[in-house]
């Protein structure tokens, strides 16, 4: 039997769905299905619309070898189990004569603990020695949320967090679950045999297509023992989030608080002298962090260095101590020396990596309010980590409607670990980049928008001349609108002056929850939403609710960030230009990302609306412009106006 066509699989596979087949979907399936075939490496920039899962789940379906598709966001996560990939197998049965498996894969702590729903968390000593159930009283929050807990534990399938609607906070997670670390392993468990995550597990060694999270991918790469499957072929979706989430995953952290919890849980499983050295050396540690202030740490000083060394060498004693000392008073010892062991383990890793002092780390002081003060370690860059964990014994497709930075894929790749497109060498990963466009008429359906009158925007104080643009822009808009800033601050100012001065409602981030303020937003064309990062990439709102998208500044790295300036400095240190490498290109990227959110559909019209004149003078301004979406571009501010006047027109004839 003749193997079946690509164009033929992908035909079915779009007519399951109800959608319509585009020519940059097509070209983005062959793309798949050569890298896969000769196992090389792709960087694809799919558009909004171009319906790129199956542009990718068709070839890699039609391969036949295991394929790991590690996406950076929940929803997308549901939409390819939930969705993409069950309609597109049943489609592609008739002609692969196979039904591929798949399985959603993601690390430990996502998945209830059965030993601890059942046993209760090992508790710090003060806390009191507690079945959580019990000691939550039932009208709190926290008890109401542990209750309702313990009935879906009853009925769950498999015990994913996300699977629980609605949610619950952290704390209440966080006494059901159980970190990697913590996790006493499936034969010593008593719950090993109905372990949720051990069954995911089980289910990702059977599956054709494992559908995980960057994070968890970052994890396999970093940590040495694999936590995925053995595959053929990887595809990382959403892959401008890729180099953060490595770099999360990357980063260590100590609190004094931390470092107390974990003296607590040890002193009961070691000998005196070693629990007395590492209280001393968590009492030395708080002071120190007491008067840190915050800000990198290009050296570290000396009191921080003593501190650190103390604490490295007392946590390696009481790991080689721990368990030589039983209390019969502790219950559940096996849990509990666990916990203990995971959170003495965490101080010594981040204690030594300090005091090593890698050239490729970053280490600096923040500090909060309400917390205090926090020591971090992150590395200066992870594309060596990358090229070496991500591009070996397997093909790779990274995919996302924003590769493209300043008109090619360089940057990115750079980022990655690759060198440029088309050099060639040894230990040079080979790659080939694709633009498959958008199937919309972006000039046709958008306005980008510069306020090139403005007044540059300083670092600090209220921007009076872009609190009156944008109070003109929206009622010309009639609400319609989605402001984006670069600072809560700038977000919670906006949107207390405008409540003051229009009749618009205007939604502000962390009011409600993401997702109740997203559904409010869509519901009234009239509401304006304002916030920040999140929003930039999250929001994903057709039709006339969304006609306006309106950027406070240019949203580069703040200039106190130690490790964007870090890296910065290291690469004017090597002869580049660090500001473009680095500030420039995490600015794109996000600018990018925001003016995606004005055209979700073939119907959609509007204007992206930058309230910053350096995007129209400043020098760099045209590689930012380049990142966009070809929109027709204009810094006439009246021409803003009428337009946005013209498209509420029509939607309200419309009723909309």
């Amino acid at each position: 039997m003749t193997k079946p066509s690509l164009p033929d699989l992908l035909h079915a596979a779009v007519s399951a769905v109800g959608g319509t087949e585009r020519p940059g979907q097509v070209a983005m399936a062959e793309a798949v299905g050569e890298a896969i075939d000769d196992n090389s490496h792709r960087l694809i920039q799919a558009g909004t619309g171009t319906g790129k899962s199956l542009g990718y789940l068709v070839p890699a379906l039609a391969h036949g070898e295991r394929v790991v598709v590690a996406t950076a966001t929940l929803a997308l996560q549901r939409q390819l189990v939930e969705r993409d990939l069950p309609r597109t197998v049943e489609a592609l049965h008739p002609q692969l004569r196979r039904r591929p498996q798949f399985a959603m894969l993601k690390g430990r702590s996502n998945y209830l603990c059965l030993h601890r729903l059942h046993e209760g968390a090992p508790q710090d000593e003060e806390e009191g020695l507690f079945d959580q159930f019990e000691a939550a009283t039932p009208t709190s929050k926290l008890g109401k949320d542990l209750l309702r807990l313990r009935d879906w534990a009853d009925e769950t399938e498999t015990g994913d967090r996300d699977d629980l609607t609605p949610g619950v906070s952290d704390k209440a997670w966080a006494q059901i679950s159980v970190s990697s670390r913590e996790c006493l392993g499936a034969t010593k468990c008593a719950y090993g045999a109905e372990c949720f995550a051990e069954a995911a597990r089980e289910r990702a060694k059977l599956a054709d297509v494992v559908v995980t999270n960057h994070a968890l991918l970052a994890i396999d790469a970093i940590e040495g023992a694999p936590v995925l499957p053995q595959h053929e072929v990887l595809i990382v979706d959403e892959a401008h989030e890729l180099v953060s989430r490595v770099t999360g995953v990357a980063t260590g952290e100590l609190t004094p608080g931390q470092v107390g919890r974990a003296v607590k849980r040890a002193a009961k499983l070691v000998d005196e002298k070693s629990a007395d050295s590492l209280q001393t050396a968590s009492e030395s540690f708080e002071r120190v962090m007491e008067l840190a202030l915050p800000g990198r740490l290009e050296e570290i000083p000396e009191d921080l260095g003593y501190a650190l060394m103390a604490l490295r060498d007392a946590a390696r004693n009481v790991i080689s101590a721990i368990g030589s000392t039983r209390d019969k008073s502790v219950h559940d010892e096996d849990a509990v020396r666990k916990q203990a062991l995971a959170a003495v383990e965490n101080i010594h890793t981040v204690a030594e990596r300090i005091t090593n002092g890698s050239e490729y780390d970053v280490v600096w002081y923040e500090r909060h309010d309400r917390f205090g003060a926090t020591l971090r370690v992150a590395p200066l860059s992870v594309s060596g980590l990358l090229r070496e964990k991500l591009f070996e014994d397997r093909s790779v497709v990274l995919t996302s409607a924003t590769l493209k930075l300043g008109g090619d894929f360089n940057g990115v790749a750079a980022s990655l670990g690759l060198s440029p497109e088309g050099v060639e060498g040894d230990d040079v990963p080979v790659w080939k980049g694709l633009d498959v466009g958008s199937p919309f008429d972006y000039p046709k359906q958008g306005i980008l928008y510069v306020a090139k009158h403005l007044a540059t925007p300083g670092r600090e104080g209220t921007r009076g001349d872009m609190m009156d643009e944008l109070a003109e822009l929206i009622e010309a808009a009639g609400g319609r609108t989605l402001g984006l800033f670069s600072s809560m601050r700038g977000a919670k100012a906006a949107a207390e002056e405008l409540r003051g001065r229009l009749d618009n409602p205007i939604l502000l981030q962390g009011e409600e929850t993401l997702g109740e303020l997203i559904k409010a937003f869509a519901a009234d064309p009239k509401t304006c939403l304002f916030g920040t990062l999140s929003l930039w990439q999250g929001v994903d709102v057709p039709g006339p609710s969304c006609q306006l998208v309106v950027m406070d500044r240019i949203p580069f790295p703040r200039p106190d960030d130690p490790l964007m300036s870090a890296r910065q400095k290291s690469v004017e240190e090597h002869g580049g230009n660090g500001f473009m490498a680095v500030a420039a290109t995490h600015a794109a990227l996000l600018m990018a990302q925001g003016a995606g959110r004005l055209v979700r559909a073939s119907g959609d019209r509007g204007v992206v609306a930058v309230l910053d004149p350096r995007l129209a003078t400043a020098r760099y301004g045209s590689f930012l412009r380049a990142t966009l979406p070809d929109f027709w571009y204009t810094t006439d501010r009246n021409q803003a106006r009428r337009s946005l006047a013209a498209i509420d027109a029509a939607a309200q004839a419309e009723g909309k």
